[in-house]
Parts: C-alpha cells; sequence; structure tokens
C-alpha cells in the first residue's frame, strides 16, 4: 500500500508503520518553521564571522595532507571525516560541492575551500552516511566517489539502499539502529541519533538516521551524524564505548528553541563527550554551510567556554582547522 514502511518492525519504538521516527517527542508547534524564517530575515541572519569570511578561512582552514602510516581521524570540514585505522580507510558523509542542496545555483552555499577533492583522496574502503539530507548526502560526490571507487562499501541506515543503487554502487549495507557488520578485523555499528530525514516532498521520514561507530582492536571512533541531545548518548557509551576518538556536532543550533530538536549545542556536546566516555573528540557540523542563524566561528567560541565551565576542563574536545587531523595518542 502508498506510504508503507517495508522495513516496518512494531517491537521498535523508532519504526512506524509510513516510516520512522525518534525516541524523543518531538517539540516543534505547527507554524515554528514559519516564524524563524521570518525572524531571521527580519534580523538579517546569519552574520559573517567575527572578522569576516576571508580572515575566517585563512584562519580556520588548510588543504589535507594524507602522507604517514599512523592511525589518524582527517576532519575535512562539515560532517566529512575520514579514519585511517590499520591502513585502511573509512570516510563519513562526504559532501563535497559547492551547495548543500538539489539546485546548482540555490541553497546553502560552500563558505570554506574543500580541503581534498576526491580525486586527493587515499583509496577509500567504507563510506559511511548518517542520512539523506544534502549537506550530508550529496549526488555530485557520490557520482565521483564511485567512478573513482568503484568497488567502494557504503553503509546506510534503512531506506537509503535504493538511491545508492540507483547511482551504480555496487557494495551497499543498510542496517538499522544497534545492528553491526564485521569487515575483517573491524567492526561498524550503526547507533541511535536525534534528527530525520527528507530528500524531496514526499519523503519525509521514509529512510533512517543514525550515528556510527567503527571498532578496531587498535582503535575505536564514534562518528555521531546529525543530531540533537538525547539520552541514547549514554547508552551508546555504556554499550559500545569508551571511544578512543570521536566526532561530535557543535553546530547549526541557533535559534535554539527550533534548531533542539535536531541539532546539539556545544554545551550539550560537551555533556555528549562525557557520557560517550571519550578520551579525544573532534567538533563537527560547523565552519562549511550557513544551516542555522549562529555565524560561522561562534560554535567555536561556545565550545571553548563550555569546556573551561565543564567538570572536566582538561578535556580534549577542540576544534581542528578543516584540513587538519588528529591521532589516538
Amino acid at each position: 500500500m502508498p506510504g508503507k514502511n517495508p522495513y516496518y518492525d512494531p517491537s521498535k519504538a523508532h519504526h512506524t508503520p509510513e516510516g520512522f521516527t525518534n525516541a524523543e517527542p518531538q517539540n516543534r508547534q505547527e507554524g515554528d518553521l514559519k516564524r524563524w524564517r521570518k525572524e531571521r530575515k527580519e534580523q538579517g541572519l546569519p552574520v559573517p564571522p567575527e572578522k569576516g569570511y576571508e580572515h575566517f578561512v585563512s584562519q580556520w582552514w588548510q588543504a589535507a595532507d594524507f602522507s604517514g602510516t599512523d592511525d589518524r581521524l582527517w576532519f575535512l570540514g562539515h560532517a566529512c571525516l575520514l579514519l585511517r585505522v590499520s591502513g585502511r580507510y573509512i570516510l563519513t558523509d562526504p559532501a563535497l560541492s559547492d551547495r548543500a542542496s538539489p539546485l546548482i545555483f540555490y541553497g546553502p552555499k560552500r563558505k570554506t575551500p574543500v580541503a581534498a577533492s576526491v580525486d586527493k583522496l587515499p583509496k577509500i574502503d567504507v563510506v559511511l552516511f548518517s542520512h539523506n539530507h544534502y549537506d550530508h548526502l550529496d549526488r555530485m560526490t557520490v557520482r565521483r566517489l564511485l567512478r573513482r571507487f568503484p568497488d567502494v562499501q557504503f553503509m546506510v541506515p534503512l531506506g537509503m539502499k535504493s538511491w545508492l543503487t540507483r547511482r551504480g554502487a555496487k557494495h551497499v549495507e543498510e542496517l538499522d539502529w544497534w545492528e553491526e557488520r564485521t569487515f575483517g578485523e573491524i567492526t561498524i555499528s550503526a547507533v541511535p541519533a536525534r534528527h530525520w530525514s527528507m530528500r524531496t516532498l514526499w519523503d519525509r521520514n521514509r529512510s533512517l538516521w543514525c550515528g556510527w561507530v567503527v571498532a578496531h582492536p587498535l582503535l575505536k571512533f564514534y562518528f555521531s551524524g546529525d543530531s540533537g541531545y538525547s539520552d541514547q548518548f549514554e547508552k551508546i557509551g555504556q554499550r559500545l564505548g569508551p571511544f578512543d576518538l570521536a566526532a561530535i556536532p557543535v553546530g547549526a543550533y541557533a535559534p535554539r528553541w527550533f534548531m533542539s530538536a535536531q541539532h546539539m549545542d556545544p554545551q550539550q556536546a560537551v555533556e555528549v563527550f562525557i557520557e560517550l566516555r571519550c578520551h579525544k573528540a573532534v567538533p563537527i557540523h560547523w565552519g562549511v554551510f550557513e544551516l542555522a542563524d549562529e555565524s560561522l566561528d561562534e560554535p567555536l567560541r561556545e565550545l571553548s567556554q563550555a569546556v573551561s565551565q565543564s567538570d572536566l576542563p582538561e578535556m580534549e574536545f577542540k576544534p581542528l582547522k578543516i584540513g587538519a587531523s588528529i591521532s589516538k595518542g
């Protein structure tokens, strides 16, 4: 029947007959989107970074360098990261086009350069997608990846496989929350997130959203994807942590009354660092696309303040330049 969810499992609270939902209650009201758009237009938001876009790029961007052989994590901008573990490369949410949009002439425009184009990447073994929004799943980037790495393995949440296979992907695994797949010594698990999905006017929440855990005997990595704050992070930390490296979002949170259901703010991200039991974490989802009301550099200032005021002011949760990297040690 039209609208039926082929994955529907009535025993799972995040499944519905039509698609998927969050475990947490929806706190948006009818008319909120219209109100937000009106307010941000009246206030001229978002404003540029404190010292302008050019200074921001010079301070927070560099071309990525993938030399070396050690286990390492690169922040390539927004939610795109590259993890090297035991000589294998895992890429998350690569959206490397000029806009996060179905249109090449309209929609959120990239404000910082791409740190590494597809032709500059090392051989990618696995690509993880957290959900299908345009700032995370980009059609042109996927096409370029498939041209260069035709046998790459894609890992996606439920409902996204057909989109990739229609574009020529040969190896796609769909997972529900808490499911896992093993590739040699690497185990990849899909974990809960608080978000939503939509790519057209007709497919809202028809596919799932998730975070990912990559576990190897030498390293354990957590990637949040997009998520508002919830008690799921503590459960992830208890079941699959602690984590050597993690990627936690800190941007697209303003105004909080409108964005909190789908994006966490820097203060909440600090709580998530603690709940996940992280050793080191990289803040993500900032500095590339203006998706909410805060400036591109505001999340970094708020994160610094949140860390200093936390119960663990020495925590290793500090921003990397776009294009820079950190190691486990």
